[in-house]
């Protein structure tokens, strides 16, 4: 007989909130942090309803069927699975089609027989996790997120001292801090400190206070219990999701945090991340959304051995860790962009055609592709390697040289303007000028130059 999951996941729910109340009667975590918990695990099959209907609203039914996913191998299982059946006790994997997809369905092959072929398709993976696990949560939250916490106070502390006493009672004081919130789990930290610096004027209890105050409190960091990860083929899919998960649902997107274009990661790592309230505006439940590329979730998949590595030991020299991962992941976004070449290179010449043939008013089969967004690099960064292609152009280093008619200075600039869009809102920036994509290839040349362009203003901004 098949297990009702509604029964199988009420007594997960049962006993995830007697090991919160066993841990919190330990003293390892505290009341506040103990709430906060049991909101997130108290009734696992409502939340998960609710991540598939934030799902179902974005995307709309599942173009495949529901699949189960071992998170251990990164693989879908070949076992599909009822609705019915769906539950928080494991990982699912579907996948949807964007709707909103700024690419349009631009990269295709024709093969024989007219049978076409898509480079790029609007279909995002979906991969549903189940949830998790509350023993490694509450390790989470009393180990590096409560090394975050303590950092951040000892650094605000410091701040706010330097300016009013000698470095010698500063010193102290933080040694003292620093023991006491070794031997204590404490979230309160104002009033922990101020208890600490006992003989503090007006002035400076205001300050500590302020500075304090607005520092974020370990089990705050704790957004993944209910967690997605969504794979698209390019950035651009992407972002168009995240802004039509803001334009949709505004009032339930706590955060995006978007890193395709950071190069300052020591670990390279690219991706972007959505917090969504699954819960109620007066009782809080993030969801968290992971949006990445498929090629470079390949890459990804394989670094579990690293983190494994840190977890066991997370007082190790990371260093060398930190340069291999940057090193493999390097080579995840050089993938990505030979792609992206690939697709350069595809819609060239039906660029090229659509601008020279584009007559009066009409409007080009490529008007407003790839759709901007909001989430792009600087105006001015973008003004600047747009007049120096500019100037690229006049001089001849980049022109259109397969055309049945000549094509006048604007024509070509018009054409190079519109790669060079595409470039810079799909390519992923590599952390060095030098680290380009071999190839002599008109596609291949104008990847490179807008990207070494891009290497450039941030090295100068550094």
């Amino acid at each position: 007989m098949q297990p009702d999951v509604n029964l199988l996941t009420a007594d997960r729910d049962r006993r995830n909130l007697a090991y919160i109340d066993k841990v919190c009667a330990s003293g390892r975590i505290n009341n506040e942090t103990a709430a906060y918990l049991k909101r997130l695990y108290k009734d696992g099959m409502g939340c998960y309803r609710e991540v598939f209907h934030v799902l179902g609203k974005c995307f709309g039914a599942p173009k495949t069927a529901v699949t189960e996913y071992d998170p251990v191998t990164d693989s879908s299982v070949n076992k599909p699975i009822k609705i019915a059946d769906i539950n928080p006790l494991s990982s699912y994997l579907v996948n949807h089609r964007l709707d909103a997809d700024p690419m349009r369905n631009q990269f295709f092959t024709s093969g024989a027989a007219h049978k076409i072929d898509l480079s790029v398709s609007s279909i995002v993976t979906v991969i549903v996790g189940a949830q998790k696990n509350v023993e490694r949560a509450i390790d989470k939250i009393t180990g590096k997120y409560y090394r975050f916490f303590t950092e951040d106070v000892m650094t605000s502390v410091h701040r706010v001292l330097s300016d009013s006493r000698d470095d010698k009672y500063a010193e102290d004081i933080l040694e003292k801090i620093r023991i006491y919130f070794s031997n204590h789990y404490v979230t309160d930290a104002s009033e922990t400190v101020l208890s600490i610096v006992d003989d503090a004027d007006k002035k400076l209890v205001a300050n500590l206070v302020r500075e304090l105050d607005c520092i974020k409190k370990p089990h705050q960091h704790l957004n993944d219990v209910w967690r997605v990860k969504c794979l698209f083929d390019l950035v651009p899919q992407a972002r168009a999701f995240i802004e039509r998960l803001n334009v949709m649902m505004p009032e339930r997107v706590i955060s995006v945090r978007d890193k395709f274009y950071d190069i300052d990661n020591p670990r390279n790592y690219r991706d972007s991340k959505v917090i969504v309230n699954i819960g109620t505006p007066d009782c809080v439940i993030p969801m968290e959304i992971i949006c990445q590329v498929r090629t470079f979730f390949e890459f990804e998949r394989k670094t579990h051995d690293y983190y494994a590595r840190i977890r066991e030991n997370p007082n190790m020299e990371n260093a060398k860790i930190e340069r291999e991962l940057s090193k493999f992941m390097e080579n995840g976004i050089r993938e990505y962009n030979m792609m992206i070449c690939h697709c350069l290179d595809d819609l060239f010449d039906r660029v090229g055609w659509n601008i020279l043939y584009s007559r009066g008013g009409d409007v080009s089969l490529f008007e407003g592709f790839p759709r901007e967004c909001k989430m792009y690099y600087p105006t001015h960064m973008l003004d600047t390697i747009l007049t120096k292609l500019d100037t690229a152009v006049k001089n001849e280093i980049f022109q259109v040289t397969n055309s049945s008619s000549k094509l006048d200075l604007t024509q070509q600039i018009a054409i190079f303007r519109f790669m060079a869009r595409f470039i810079l809102v799909s390519a992923m920036p590599r952390s060095n000028v030098g680290s380009s994509i071999p190839g002599n290839t008109t596609a291949i040349r104008l990847f490179n130059f807008v990207m070494n362009e891009v290497c450039r203003y941030y090295n100068k901004e550094k």
